[in-house]
Order: structure tokens, then C-alpha cells, then sequence
């Protein structure tokens, strides 16, 4: 009988956390909620007794300082990618499990770095020397063992190693102790708790058969894994195409039509790369390293697909915005870059396949003949020469309203789709004044009405602007940012129809009134 492949684990802990951050938690309490429930939690949180699968408010109650991020698992998935291209780069045929989670052969590694534990070690400092410090690793036969004994390891700051290695054929017995929990699948870990099976010894002590009748194929699947019989097959993801492309000057060029017109080459490079692979371009990143050394970069998304034109574009673009940004400081003149450019990289960040964006049999329809015509005029007009108007999240009408540059997306950040308690419902007003008008309401004697903080209203409006009011509806209280002493804000909404049958929104901030928007 063949001996079951062995597998090398590594794991990067609290790795929501860190994808949220961005950098590895430091000693600040740090969390991360799906769901008003906690998913992952730095050390310094644990330590005051923050723990997976807590409330919100229970989390909070026990760290009054916890700071928490909402879960984002596309931005774990993208903060993953250079850890895993790493990996790719000092040993061949890794597997992402999950974000923060990769295995691999340990065969291989261990003959090349001299012993399986030694080639985990070397993993664990290569990722340390790329701000990836805390990394610890499992060797054994299957891959829920060498998952379970990397996390038995003892944590960076012990004097536990931070690599366990199972020895082949005891993967059973090092399981044995471990809780069902481990299993990670919380419905048949509580029915078997209420059944009186604790640990992985007792549930792979059961019959197979029982297990079947009772937890089905899942049930079975889970009884193999707590006996040590994993026989998931490793399959290593398949490397990626190149299709970045860059160009370095031979010296620094500090025109943006230089730049433009050099790296044409390039952007032709890099869409005839994706016509080999029936792909194109719908979003993609453009770095620009100057002389000094800095790299500023940016994402760019277009309506359709990007050309070769397209790319110069946005280099040119990207360009003329630094030069403006430096001309603002009086550091560099508009028509210059605020550095000599010695690096452009063209990275498509977001690809598609091209039958999606062939043109039709009988011609162009008319969105894309408007989309070409307008891409025209924003090529000669600039970036935010052409804007298209958004509706994106937020409580007050000025927020509610974004001008992107054609082809931009709206910001994640003020989704619209998202709830905005203290947000104005339909119908909104036809015409939004920004920034607020100030207004003169008075009541029946003269006096400005005014709001306590209890909302309670001191008189009724009788006239705006000199015009008698006819009628009106109100407060409605707006409270934002009340965590925070410094930025919170409080109003109080009003809606008023005059006698000249003109309805206002008015808005009571700071001891005066003013006019948000009107109705027509």
C-alpha cells in the first residue's frame, strides 16, 4: 500500500484582520463583523476576551476600545494575491485553501531546503521578510491534519516553534484530543456534543455505517477526516499569464506627451497579449515609478474594454493629474510631471472574454456608438472633462449626488443599496441646493421657531421668506457620528409648502435654519 502523500500547511493568522488593516495588527484591539457577529479578532482583542462567533455589542462590552471592520472577502482575496505569487516564487504547485490559508507537496520543498520542516521554516522567513511576520505551518499526511498542527504551533511572540510536524501514519493519534469542533461544521458538532462525542477520538471510535444512517455523506466525510483519513487531493492552481507589461526609460522623462507616446508599444503589448487568450481588458492598474524612487498607482475601469488608445490615455491622464496636484503645491508646472517618470507598468487588474464585446453583426447599436463618441471627447477634454451623474449612499441630499468621470465606478464606500438610517425617503426633492441656503422662518410672532434636544418644536413656522406658510410636516431628527464628539452632527428636517404652492425642505442645524432642497 502507497503512503499517503504528505503536506506541507501554511497559515497566516487573523488574516481578515490584516486584509482590513492592511498592515499586521499591531497592539490595538482589532476586529472583523459579518453579520453583527465576530469573524476574526487580532491577539490584543483576544487578550481582553474577544472571541470568534461573539455579538457585536458582547465584543465591545468586553474591549470598550475594540476597533471593528465590516467583512470584505474580495479585499482578503485580493490582499492574498502577493502572498500566494510569493510562494509561487520559491516553490512550485501551491494551493489556496482560503484566504490566509495555502498548502502544498512537501516532497518537493523538503528535498530542495533539506527536510520538511526546514522547508517550512524557510517559507515562514521568506513571508516574514515581505511583512508577513506571525506565519506558522503544519506538516502531515492529509491536509486537515497539517491544517489542525499549524495551528497548534505556538504564536510569534512564544518560544514555541512555529512549525509542528505529524509523523507519517500518526495522524490519528495526534488528532485524537482535539474537540469536534475542529471539524468546523457547527450543526453536526452540536448534535454530536448532545450525543456525548467531545472529541475527534470518540466521533472516529463510531461505525461507519451508524455515522451514515444518522449524518449522511457529510457525516462520513467528517468521520474520515477525525480518524486521519483525508484523502482530498492537493490541486495545485495553475500559474497565471503574464499579461502586465512594462517599459523603463534610460533616463527620466518629465513631459507627459513623452510618456504617452513612449509607452504606446507597451499598451499595444498588452491588449495583443489578451487577444491571444480571447480576453480583454475591463479594468487595469498603471503604476509610474519617478527618479525618486516613489511608484504612484492607480486603478482605471472602463464602461466596455480598454484599447491600445485607451491605455495611453489613462497614462497621460494619471500623468496630468500628478502634474496638477504638484502645481497646486507651486512645486512643479502643470505641463510638467512633478518627477522624471522612469517606470511605467501596465497591469490588467480585471479581465473578460472578448465574445462578450464583440461588435454586431449589423453594425454598432446606439450605446456603443454614444460610448465611442463620448470616450472621443474625453480624450480631448481630460479625465473629468466628461462626468455622468450617480445616486450613491448618505443621509443628507449633497451626499446623495456624485459626478464620476465617464467610465468610473461609484465607490464601494457609499453604496446606495446599503441602509442609511436618518436618509430622506422618496420623493426627493427636484432641486438640491449645495451648500445649504440660508433661510428666514419665523413663527406667528415674529421669532424663529426653534428645536430643544428633545425635538420638541417652540412654534409652529407661519412664514419663509416672507411668504405664509400653508403647511408643513416635521422634525424628523438627523443624528450622525454620535461615537464621536468631534465630528457629530444633529438637525432636525422640516418639509413646508407656502401659499405660493412651493414646497421647501428646510433643515434646522446650529441655531438656524436653512434650505436643503426644493420640490417642483
Amino acid at each position: 500500500m502507497n503512503a499517503p502523500p504528505r503536506h506541507l500547511v501554511l497559515w497566516l493568522p487573523d488574516w481578515p484582520v490584516r486584509a482590513a488593516l492592511g498592515t499586521p495588527p499591531g497592539d490595538e484591539p482589532v476586529a472583523v463583523a459579518a453579520a453583527n457577529t465576530i469573524v476574526a479578532c487580532s491577539a490584543s482583542a483576544r487578550a481582553q476576551g474577544v472571541r470568534r462567533g461573539q455579538r457585536r455589542r458582547l465584543a465591545q462590552t468586553r474591549s470598550p476600545g475594540l476597533r471593528i471592520f465590516p467583512a470584505d472577502p474580495q479585499q482578503e482575496q485580493r490582499m492574498f494575491v502577493p502572498v500566494l505569487r510569493l510562494l509561487e516564487e520559491l516553490v512550485p504547485g501551491i494551493q489556496p485553501l482560503r484566504p490566509g490559508l495555502v498548502a502544498l507537496r512537501a516532497r518537493g520543498a523538503a528535498r530542495y531546503y533539506g527536510g520538511e520542516e526546514q522547508a517550512a521554516l524557510h517559507l515562514i522567513d521568506a513571508l516574514a521578510d515581505h511583512t508577513h511576520p506571525g506565519v506558522r505551518a503544519g506538516v502531515a499526511d492529509g491536509l486537515f491534519t497539517a491544517e489542525q498542527a499549524a495551528r497548534l504551533t505556538g504564536p510569534a511572540s512564544s518560544d514555541a516553534a512555529p512549525v509542528r510536524v505529524v509523523e507519517p501514519g500518526a495522524s490519528r493519534d495526534f488528532l485524537a484530543p482535539l474537540p469536534v469542533q475542529a471539524l468546523d461544521d457547527a450543526q453536526i458538532t452540536a448534535l454530536l456534543t448532545k450525543l456525548g462525542v467531545r472529541t475527534l477520538a470518540d466521533f472516529a471510535a463510531l461505525e461507519a455505517d451508524l455515522v451514515r444512517d444518522r449524518l449522511g455523506e457529510r457525516g462520513v466525510r467528517l468521520h474520515d477526516l477525525a480518524g486521519g483519513a483525508d484523502s482530498r487531493p492537493l490541486v495545485p492552481q495553475a500559474p497565471e499569464p503574464q499579461l502586465a507589461r512594462e517599459i523603463v526609460f534610460d533616463g527620466p522623462l518629465t513631459q507627459a506627451e513623452q510618456v504617452a507616446f513612449a509607452v504606446r508599444r507597451t499598451a499595444d503589448a498588452v491588449t495583443a497579449g489578451l487577444a491571444e487568450l480571447s480576453q480583454v481588458c475591463t479594468e487595469v492598474r498603471i503604476d509610474l515609478t519617478d527618479d525618486d524612487g516613489a511608484v504612484n498607482s492607480r486603478v482605471w475601469m472602463h464602461p466596455t474594454s480598454f484599447e491600445a488608445s485607451d491605455l495611453v490615455d489613462r497614462v497621460r491622464w494619471q500623468l496630468e493629474g500628478l502634474a496638477g496636484a504638484f502645481a497646486a503645491t507651486e512645486r512643479a508646472s502643470t505641463d510638467r510631471t512633478a518627477a522624471g517618470i522612469l517606470e511605467v507598468r501596465i497591469t490588467p487588474t480585471r479581465v473578460d472574454d472578448s465574445a462578450h464585446h464583440q461588435p454586431g453583426l449589423f453594425g454598432q447599436g446606439p450605446e456603443q456608438r454614444l460610448h465611442h463618441a463620448v470616450s472621443r471627447v474625453q480624450a480631448l477634454l481630460g479625465h473629468r472633462g466628461v462626468v455622468t451623474p450617480q445616486v450613491t449612499g448618505g443621509r443628507r441630499l449633497a451626499e446623495r449626488q456624485l459626478f464620476q468621470p465617464w467610465g468610473d465606478k461609484t465607490p464601494h464606500e457609499r453604496n446606495a443599496t446599503l441602509p442609511w438610517p436618518g436618509s430622506l425617503p422618496a420623493p426627493l426633492p427636484s432641486e438640491v441646493f449645495i451648500p445649504p441656503l440660508p433661510a428666514r422662518v419665523t413663527a406667528a410672532d415674529g421669532t424663529a421657531p426653534t428645536v430643544d434636544e428633545r425635538g420638541a418644536l417652540s412654534a409652529p413656522p407661519a412664514r419663509i421668506e416672507d411668504v405664509p406658510v400653508r403647511s408643513w410636516a416635521g422634525p424628523w431628527p438627523l443624528r450622525e457620528r454620535a461615537w464621536d464628539a468631534e465630528r457629530a452632527r444633529t438637525a432636525q428636517r422640516f418639509q413646508i409648502v407656502d401659499e405660493s404652492q412651493r414646497a421647501w425642505l428646510a433643515i434646522w442645524e446650529d441655531g438656524s435654519w436653512w434650505v436643503e432642497g426644493r420640490y417642483r
